[in-house]
């Protein structure tokens, strides 16, 4: 009730600072050619000193100024009020979805808890129960650590710990443990690509990249996901192409999807919970990995590829490339020293 107040009192504003700059430009309007009717009839009675052209031109100029800036004020004002609308439209869906996403794992784990609590069971039915409560917990672990991340992203501070690695070795070294978190068997995921170089990268903030576009293609998959991975070597960049044969994204939801808060809206689309961060937080990542991120589809049921491009160590980017590893030297460091100081 109080954001729709919002709403109402945010367009309000809008529509009468509207009103009042073109009403200004009225009495203006009104008043320069008025003036101007009345010197043009006294024009025999008047000095040239006082009935001047080149004043007349000076305030029509001054007057169209005066017009332009204030369109361009009521455009720039009228664009932060639609932004404004959308991004706490975002924030009630973020809200929504994170307490469902909440409640669900907890409400599990009481469930089971209670369970194990008032019954005695087996102890095939214990374990069933516990390791139901494990991956609860882990999935609200997740959840609250990408909340957490969020200022991190937007403050550009968080850290992380940049190292160089052989990037198609690594990769498939990944994508088993992202598939074994979830439960993906190995037929799901194709692997393709050869060749040797090496990117500057955070093992894990990686893995949170493929984690992230895996979460997607099982939540946006009519049947069971079916993914491809492509990989290959240039002569600056490593290029990795992520595919999954899933419901594909509209050209309109391409170029939102990596918005905050985000989530895919449609009647085609099947009724997915979730906070709308996990793209954010992957674009991110890979900005910060000097890399780019962009996502295509050929249309409804036709699939998805994100196409991710990362800088190759000592090739392209170096000075960015160095700086990063100075900072996770840096911050090894700091971890070394403190714990030298805890002993």
């Amino acid at each position: 009730m109080k954001r729709s107040r919002s709403y109402f009192y945010s367009i309000f504003i809008f529509v009468m600072a509207q009103i009042a700059s073109l009403s200004l430009l009225g009495i203006w309007i009104y008043w320069y050619i008025s003036n101007y009717i009345i010197f043009s009839e006294a024009d025999d009675k008047f000095s040239a000193e006082i009935i001047s052209e080149g004043r007349n031109v000076f305030v029509l100029v001054s007057g169209l100024v005066l017009l332009i800036v204030v369109s361009v004020l009521m455009s720039l004002l009228f664009h932060r009020l639609n932004m404004q609308v959308n991004l706490a439209r975002l924030y009630d869906n973020f809200i929504a979805n994170v307490t469902h996403e909440l409640k669900s794992p907890l409400t599990s784990i009481q469930l089971a808890l209670e369970t194990l609590n008032l019954h005695d069971l087996p102890e095939s039915r214990r374990k069933l129960f516990i390791d139901m409560m494990l991956k609860d917990t882990i999935r609200l672990n997740n959840l609250i650590n990408a909340i957490l991340e969020i200022p991190a992203l937007e403050q550009k501070k968080i850290a992380h710990n940049y190292d160089i690695y052989p990037m198609i070795p690594l990769i498939r070294e990944l994508v088993p443990e992202s598939m074994e978190q979830f439960n993906l068997p190995r037929e799901a995921v194709q692997i393709h690509g050869s060749g040797d170089c090496q990117c500057v990268v955070d093992r894990n903030a990686l893995k949170i990249v493929l984690d992230n576009l895996m979460d997607n293609s099982i939540k946006y998959s009519a049947g069971s996901a079916q993914i491809s991975i492509s990989m290959a070597c240039g002569s600056q960049k490593f290029f990795l192409e992520y595919n999954d044969q899933g419901i594909g994204i509209s050209s309109a939801g391409q170029k939102k999807v990596f918005d905050k808060f985000y989530r895919i809206q449609s009647r085609h689309s099947p009724n997915v919970k979730g906070t709308g961060l996990g793209l954010y937080w992957t674009r991110d990542i890979i900005r910060y990995h000097g890399g780019k991120i962009s996502v295509s589809s050929k249309g409804r049921n036709k699939g998805t590829t994100f196409h991710i491009e990362l800088p190759i160590y000592q090739a392209s980017k170096k000075r960015y490339i160095q700086n990063l590893l100075k900072i996770a030297r840096k911050r090894r460091q700091q971890e070394e020293d403190f714990e030298e100081q805890t002993e």
